[in-house]
């Protein structure tokens, strides 16, 4: 069981660094794919689907991040005190 956990902890996204590799990855293959696209549908359509896998990598990318963040209690916690600090900034000011 040790063993499987030990693997396990190899495919989980804790930072913010790994998210972007994995975006880079994504949008990479995406390209490539949309590449294809036009090759094999020139014009409009072809285009279409290349714009719809570029949206995908934005939407995957995204919950990447969000989930990178809501795992991080400790960032999230200094960005609301961050956030609190600067309303009151601005109610003083």
């Amino acid at each position: 069981m040790r063993r499987l956990h030990r693997i396990g902890r190899l495919f989980k996204i804790t930072n913010g660094f790994e998210a972007g590799v994995i975006i880079y990855a994504l949008a990479l293959g995406a390209a490539l794919r949309g590449e294809a696209y036009l090759k094999a549908y020139p014009g409009g359509f072809g285009w279409a689907l290349f714009a719809a896998c570029m949206l995908a990598v934005l939407m995957a990318g995204a919950a990447l991040v969000d989930g990178v963040r809501a795992a991080n209690p400790e960032l999230a916690a200094e960005r609301r005190l961050l956030r609190v600090t600067r309303g009151a900034r601005g109610l003083r000011g």
